[in-house]
């Protein structure tokens, strides 16, 4: 996205990105790497929306480390034999691998919902 040069309707901007102060990403790029908690909890879901009617497999609310997102990413794509993309607070992997899925985090010792 472009950064917001002038806005009437926007109000406050934040002095160090320039963005509105309602939509800083200041913040965002700072909890971009939380530090791990000793016990990680996966939620499980698969999702078809939005998407051509493809489905993919999505673990969500993990911790917003980018390093640890990555990591996962990569060995739950070689276990599951699929592509897959990092999100924000998640991990999607092509197609419906729940089972697959579940049984790579509880190996790892997650506690895995869904």
């Amino acid at each position: 996205m472009a950064k917001l040069v002038y806005s009437t309707a926007t109000g406050r901007q934040c002095p160090k990105c320039g963005w509105p102060a309602s939509n800083c990403q200041c913040s965002t790029r700072a909890s971009a790497d939380q530090p791990l908690p000793s016990r990680i909890v996966a939620k499980l879901r698969m999702e078809k929306k939005g998407r051509g009617g493809k489905t993919v497999t999505v673990v969500y609310d993990l911790p917003r480390n980018a390093a640890f997102l990555k990591d996962l990413c990569s060995e739950l794509k070689r276990a599951c034999g699929a592509g897959g993309a990092v999100f924000d607070a998640g991990v999607e992997v092509q197609g419906d691998l729940r089972d697959r899925v579940r049984e790579v985090l509880t190996r790892k010792g997650f506690v895995v919902k869904g």
